[in-house]
Order: structure tokens, then C-alpha cells, then sequence
């Protein structure tokens, strides 16, 4: 089974990083940074660290595991995590220079309903987790620092 990580990266300013993807003939839409657990990853978290150093150069503290998506081949784990400093010029993660890749553009959106209500946040599930949390405010990330 294939196993991906991706995080909540949440800021100082209460805003989500998103990565908008726009690629030919698909409409845009935004995913979080993250990606594939490799076999010399240590941990899932290890794997975490990782492909937030690979796609935006920052360094985060994962607070706690938020939800967890399964099918019959693939499972991605999302994480909630706070992140101070990044810098999407130094990212160094092989997608971005894959020919037919589309285009990458990291993005703070407010981490509130309106924020999430005006991206097209994939998958789709975990949209509706984070819409859920904030709307109950139940997400936790201050709580837990």
C-alpha cells in the first residue's frame, strides 16, 4: 500500500499554506504540501519533515495527527502542524522540475470558512474535515501549543 503525508501547515498569522497546482486542461485547485513515504523515511512524521524541507524549505512542529484517508491502495495521513519560516524559492523537491508538471504556487489562505470556502482544497475530504473543525472550532492547533 502506498503511504502519503501531507500537512495543515498553519502560520503565525493563522493562515494555511497551500500549493494552487495549475496544470493544461484542469481547472486550478490547491493541495497541501507533502507527498510519498519512502523506505528510508524513519517515520511517518520523518517523512513529513521531509517533503515540507523538499517543497517549501521550512521546518514544522507537528502537533498532532488530524485524519486519516484509506482506499484499497493508498492511505494519506494528514497532519496539523505549525510552521514559522519557509521559503517557496528554495524548494528542491523533483516535481517541480518535471516536464508536464503544471505550475506550483504556495499561497497563505485565512484558516477560517471563507478562506477554505474560496479554494478548491483536494481531496475533497479533508476540505470537509477542516471546514467541520474551524466551523467548530475544534481545530486546536493554539490549544496545543
Amino acid at each position: 500500500m502506498i503511504e502519503r503525508v501531507r500537512a495543515v501547515l498553519v502560520t503565525a498569522d493563522d493562515t494555511m499554506l497551500v500549493i494552487r497546482r495549475t496544470r493544461p486542461g484542469i481547472p486550478e485547485y490547491w493541495v497541501l504540501p507533502g507527498g510519498g513515504v519512502e523506505p528510508g523515511d524513519e517515520s511517518r512524521e520523518a517523512a513529513l519533515h521531509r517533503e515540507i524541507h523538499e517543497e517549501i524549505a521550512g521546518k514544522a512542529d507537528i502537533v498532532r495527527l488530524l485524519h486519516t484517508m484509506e482506499t484499497d491502495d493508498e492511505r494519506q495521513l494528514f497532519f496539523l502542524a505549525r510552521i514559522a519560516t519557509w521559503s517557496f524559492d528554495d524548494r528542491t523537491g523533483p516535481e517541480f522540475s518535471a516536464e508536464g508538471r503544471g505550475e506550483y504556487a504556495l499561497e497563505e489562505v485565512p484558516l477560517t470558512l471563507e478562506g477554505l470556502d474560496g479554494i478548491d482544497l483536494k481531496p475533497e475530504e479533508i476540505a470537509h474535515v477542516l471546514r467541520g473543525a474551524v466551523g467548530a472550532g475544534s481545530l486546536g492547533v493554539e490549544a496545543s501549543l
